[in-house]
């Protein structure tokens, strides 16, 4: 097995013993809290998971179906080998930029008529399980193609969903999903299978306890997905029995296959299983646990805050002379960054747009630009197009950009989850990489440890983001939902690039039409913290240096993008959440409430330092956030008794202890 950064192996522990020949081994997590029982009753391997002594996921289904053998029957286990490994790494772009990571991994070998066919690879941290198969091939069989996993996810009776349905291909905005752009459904049965297509990941689970325990929560996703596979998803196999499902076959204009050719030996990329309380669904590093950097930045990526034109003045904001001022917005904000959005090159031009990133440069702003992913997977006509999907035009276009000092891009528009469009992603990164440019992805798949695998990746969309608040006035509606609900599920998995925090009362260039935001002035402080990715493209726009609060304005212009640490503190996906993030020496305390009455209660914060002055931003009845702003003395018991009004918001900013 390679090793993962700065991997150590620890002892050899034994489980029963280290390799004996059983029908059944038992393996746990470092703390004992966490464990995985493995066996192949009638030939079949399946695993169950329990914490702290509870089963919580009943007895699963292992194994893979080759097209050249069939890897999930007529199997005996052999061995199960368990040691200890240890990794300690660094990830600017993720939501804890150093992570020490301990685990017990356990190779579960697997025969077939005598033959040694198959390792099902566990690790088993404190928080969570993740497991992948080692595939080495059939006698001189070097390549395959998988048909099949087996992977499942049985949960038992009475267990809560919260789930985002997967959408049909090439349906949608001119035929462009599935693009993980739809609204989950929140403590909902198991049985059902979305809207027919099973669930985007990642997915959350709550088993409900006894009338004394609190509930087990499960998150369920998969990392160290790139070219060499396909994104999978989650479908219902009927009751409480979940599987992994390979990509839609009208998926990318029915181009390419559902299922992956692989070379072979061959690792499949890992199924993660967080478990536990929601503090470990909200803390979990596990997607860049399990993965490793696939090669050397050729730069020094930094990070930082932008400005965007089109969430508030769509497609027509894309001409010189208002990029121009939302670069002098930028400069005035403090930013690094302007994100130039679609047609640039018809409503700029190549020669404009280069005058552009020179004023820029001057004023110590950097530009990104959006380009369209497509080929012929779908109907956008948004241009540039034809730029991204070919080797040859890609790096031509990339070697213009990095000639005129462009940051970054932005690609949208993808066509699914075939092997294919995963290669896509991966050659966009790394060709990028070569030219100094970070990648931002947009109408696309779910990223899986690419903040670690990718050091140019910046952060991908695969949400209901902010420009669904610009088109109809049910997500504005749906806002404070939404936001209590992505700190549980998407951005706990990755970077999210939503795109929000306007201080517009309405989404249009003249703040006097369009949608109406029900959220307050401290709600947009606290999703600027609440959603993390290391570079963030905020709703704001010109206007708010003279309309907006000059609190809000201010606390915009020094929030972090880059997180040392993230601590969950109180919440239910979907109702309300309060966390915390700190960056250096700072904590940022935010907390956001979707019910219909205000959310009352008494939090502590032991990593703020007693007795010192913290800044306290909170709303009133009526969402009047300037009335209620104030510095306040952190008091020694290091408690707060906090109220958060429907669609309100809570920022607390203090020294850490």
């Amino acid at each position: 097995m390679k090793t993962l950064g700065k991997l150590f192996v620890g002892i050899v522990l034994s489980c029963g013993l280290t390799t004996v020949q059983a029908a059944e081994e038992s393996f746990t997590s470092p703390n004992g809290q966490l464990s995985v029982t493995v066996n192949d009753n009638g030939g079949r391997p399946f695993y169950q998971v329990s914490w702290n002594g509870k089963v919580v996921i009943t007895p699963s289904s292992l194994g893979v179906k080759m097209n050249f053998e069939d890897l999930t029957k007529e199997l005996s286990m052999t061995a199960c080998e368990v040691k200890a490994v240890n990794d300690d790494y660094q990830v600017k772009t993720a939501k804890q930029t150093h992570v020490t990571y301990e685990a017990n991994e356990a190779v579960c070998k697997f025969d077939k008529n005598g033959r040694h066919v198959l390792d099902i690879v566990f690790r088993v941290s404190n928080r969570d399980v993740a497991y992948r198969y080692h595939i080495e091939g059939k006698r001189q069989t070097l390549v395959g193609a998988v048909e099949k996993e087996e992977t499942t996810f049985v949960f038992p009776d009475g267990t809560t969903t919260f789930l985002c349905p997967q959408s049909k291909p090439m349906g949608g905005f001119a035929r462009t999903s599935p693009s993980y752009e739809t609204s989950y459904t929140l403590d909902d049965s198991t049985g059902k299978n979305g809207w027919g297509e099973g669930y985007s990941f990642p997915c959350l689970f709550k088993v409900s306890g006894s009338a004394n325990e609190e509930p087990c929560w499960i998150l369920i996703s998969e990392t160290g997905t790139d070219g060499n596979y396909v994104g999978c998803r989650l479908l219902n196999n009927g009751g409480n029995n979940y599987g992994i499902g390979f990509p839609q076959a009208g998926e990318m204009n029915g181009m390419g296959s559902t299922t992956p050719a692989v070379a072979l030996p061959f690792d499949t990329p890992w199924r993660t299983i967080t478990v536990g309380t929601l503090v470990n669904i909200v803390e979990t590093t596990v997607a860049t646990d399990l993965v490793e950097q696939k090669y050397k930045p050729s730069r020094d990526y930094t990070y930082g805050k932008g400005s965007w034109s089109w969430i508030i003045g769509m497609d027509p904001s894309c001409n010189f002379d208002e990029q121009k001022r939302y670069i002098d917005f930028s400069a005035a904000m403090g930013w690094r960054s302007v994100l130039v959005d679609a047609l640039w090159d018809v409503q700029i031009g190549y020669e404009k747009m280069a005058e552009l990133a020179r004023y820029g440069k001057e004023r110590g702003v950097g530009l990104f630009l959006w380009y369209n992913s497509n080929g012929a997977w779908n109907d956008a006509p948004q241009s540039p197009k034809g730029k991204m999907d070919k080797s040859g035009a890609r790096r031509k276009e990339m070697a213009w950009m990095q000639q005129n000092g462009i940051l970054g891009i932005k690609v949208d528009f993808f066509g699914g989850d075939k092997q294919q469009m995963m290669q896509l992603y991966e050659d966009i990164l790394t060709d990028a990489n070569d030219f100094g440019l970070q990648v931002i992805f947009h109408g696309c798949t779910l990223p899986r440890g690419w903040d670690r695998m990718y050091p140019n990746y910046v952060a991908s969309e695969a949400v209901l983001a902010s420009e669904n608040l610009h088109f109809g006035q049910g997500a504005c509606d749906a806002e404070a939902t939404n936001a209590a609900t992505h700190p549980f599920i998407r951005n706990t998995v990755a970077p999210m690039d939503f795109g929000g925090s306007t201080l517009n009362k309405r989404y249009n260039a003249d703040n006097q039409h369009g949608t109406i935001r029900k959220t307050s002035d401290v709600f947009a402080l606290a999703t600027a913290v609440l959603f993390q990715s290391s570079v963030q493209h905020f709703a704001m726009a010109p206007n708010n240096m003279q309309d907006a609060p000059e609190w809000a304005v201010q606390f915009m212009k020094d929030v972090p993008t880059v997180w040392d640490e993230v601590r969950f503190i109180d919440g239910y996906p979907g109702k309300y959440i309060i966390m915390a993030r700190r960056a250096g020496k700072k904590w940022f305390v935010v907390g956001v409430n979707a019910e219909s009455q205000t959310m009352k209660t008494t939090i502590t914060l032991p990593m703020i330092a007693k007795g010192t002055t913290i800044s306290l931003y909170t709303d009133d009845e009526k969402l009047n956030g300037s009335l209620t702003t104030q510095k306040v003395k952190n008091p020694k018991s290091q408690k707060f008794s906090v109220s958060i009004p429907e669609n309100g918001g809570l920022v607390i900013v203090g020294d850490a202890e």
